[in-house]
């Protein structure tokens, strides 16, 4: 029996329809301009402007130089990494449960997609004073502790050429990459990144990678927490905490 067709909800909101459209011409199309925008949706230039403003906002899309609108980092990493982030959030909320279970603190599961890293899987501690959950966002991997683990899985010639040219994305901050290869270095002969309010004041965080089959880092696992209640003396602690969590998301992928 055939299915039938599809019918527009009857409490559909047309600006919501219209943003929806636009992202996914630019995922499926490529870029386009704000004058293109309107003819397509039959809208006024002043309306396309503000629904693709708000989509790069929200980091669906990202406006590049020439001021034409392209595929931003939320878009860019569904669609080149869709296959693997179910499997991975699977794999990975058993862990951080446990893991925030051991230090009572928010525990994380992130993702690299060129320049930027996203936040798959959260699970807060029950903490008053804590980390919120990340899961969702979407930033720049050398200023994240999960970043940084995943960035470490690099040669020196692949980070060269991951900050070599800027990306349609949009992520173009550039880091010192001197001082971001001794950075790197350091974290792969010890396995752990540690992050001092480097993406957030009064935030610390730990991270480790997370393996596949083949052994490729394909994620990163970390514990935020307030800096106040970090101190040398529980890094111990947390890394044997992170480092079970780590190897038990990589045994369930």
């Amino acid at each position: 029996m055939a299915k039938p067709m599809k019918e527009p909800p009857a409490y559909g909101v047309t600006s919501v329809d219209h943003a929806l459209q636009l992202a996914v011409i630019l995922q499926v199309e490529g870029p386009l301009t704000v004058s293109e925008a309107a003819i397509r949706l039959g809208v006024a230039r002043s309306t396309a402007h503000r629904l693709l403003s708000t989509l790069v906002y929200r980091d669906f899309a990202v406006q590049s130089e020439d001021r034409t609108y392209r595929v931003g980092p939320v878009l860019e990493i569904a669609a080149q990494t869709q296959s693997n982030v179910a499997a991975i959030r699977a794999a990975a909320l058993g862990p951080l449960r446990i893991l925030v279970e051991a230090l009572d603190e928010t525990a994380n599961v992130s993702i690299r997609t060129g320049r930027t890293i996203r936040f798959i899987a959260a699970v807060e501690c029950s903490q008053a004073l804590r980390v919120g959950s990340r899961e969702g966002m979407v930033l720049p991997a050398h200023l994240t502790t999960g970043g940084l683990v995943m960035l470490a899985a690099l040669t020196d010639d692949e980070l060269s050429a991951l900050y070599a040219a800027t990306p349609a994305t949009g992520s173009g901050e550039r880091p010192d990459l001197a001082r971001l290869r001794t950075e790197l270095r350091a974290i792969r002969r010890s396995g752990v990144a540690l992050n001092l309010e480097r993406s957030e004041r009064g935030v610390v965080a730990v991270g480790r990678g997370v393996t596949n089959a083949s052994g490729d880092t394909v994620a990163a696992v970390s514990v935020s927490m307030p800096s106040v209640r970090h101190s040398p003396r529980r890094m111990k602690e947390v890394v044997a905490a992170l480092t079970a969590a780590a190897n038990s998301i990589s045994a369930g992928l």
